[in-house]
């Protein structure tokens, strides 16, 4: 049966919304989706999935995940995702919650998004100590041996987690840096556990981090909020006594994105 007769059967969405509608619906996923679980989805016919799957692929919104079948969201959709987390008004009000976080606190801190294999420093907000470790909007760290990354990594499905461990690159920088994927595999373990993720000088030396997850209302992470400290003014307990207080601003930053 042609594509367009098969339509006449199937719920209308108009032609100039199914591309929207798809990269939603992968988005709104939060994992790998395949063609098949798209149509079913959407009601739409696998060969018109397939069609805009290769549009939105090429214009570089969706990308292939690691199995080769299922697609994700590509470099495009997570900037412009990006971009709306960092629109003015939400902006604002999310450097209002941080500003209070790092003056309680007396140190700086930092909300970071994932990328493909890195975090994204998306905000920060400084401690006034002239001892302090910068980094800037828009520097990525590495999933490994970073507080946010451990945060990220314990919010995968088993799956995607067993896949994205053997793909990283596991770059030593400091002497306590986990290199083995089966010790980082325990640590993201113990990270979901507890609910935060840790970072004792393993990715600068003389640096303690401690990070949260920022969720969506599907218990999904968007994202992390992090305070960093030098190890000789605060270390990971003095950093952990103030976890109350990392997760009632975090709770504040969701119902920032949520309203």
């Amino acid at each position: 049966m042609p594509d367009d007769q098969m339509q006449a059967t199937k719920t209308q969405i108009p032609t100039n919304l199914r591309l929207l509608v798809l990269i939603e619906e992968v988005a709104k996923r939060g994992g790998p989706v395949t063609p098949a679980a798209l149509s079913e989805a959407l009601d739409l016919p696998r060969a018109t999935i397939h069609r805009l799957l290769t549009t939105a692929e090429s214009e570089g919104f969706l990308q292939k995940d690691l199995d080769g079948r299922s697609y994700g969201p590509g470099k495009r959709l997570r900037k412009m995702s990006t971009n709306t987390l960092s629109s003015q008004r939400i902006r604002t009000e999310r450097l209002i919650v941080m500003k209070r976080l790092a003056e309680q606190v007396g140190e700086t801190c930092n909300l970071a998004v994932p990328d493909r294999f890195r975090m994204v420093y998306l905000e920060r907000v400084e401690t006034h100590w002239p001892l302090r470790i910068q980094f800037p909007i828009g520097a990525t760290v590495p999933f490994h041996c970073t507080a946010s990354g451990k945060m990220y990594l314990a919010s995968l499905r088993r799956d995607k987690l067993d896949r994205l461990l053997q793909g990283l690159e596991y770059e030593k920088f400091t002497d306590k840096t986990i290199t083995d994927p089966d010790v980082l595999r325990k640590e993201v373990d113990l990270t979901q556990r507890r609910g935060y993720g840790t970072d004792e000088a393993e990715f600068i030396d003389g640096m303690a981090a401690i990070a949260v997850a920022i969720r969506d209302n599907e218990q999904r992470l968007l994202a992390t909020l992090s305070i960093h400290a030098p190890i000789q003014r605060l270390s990971i307990q003095g950093l952990e006594k103030n976890l109350e207080r990392l997760l009632k601003a975090a709770g504040q930053l969701e119902r920032l994105v949520l309203d």
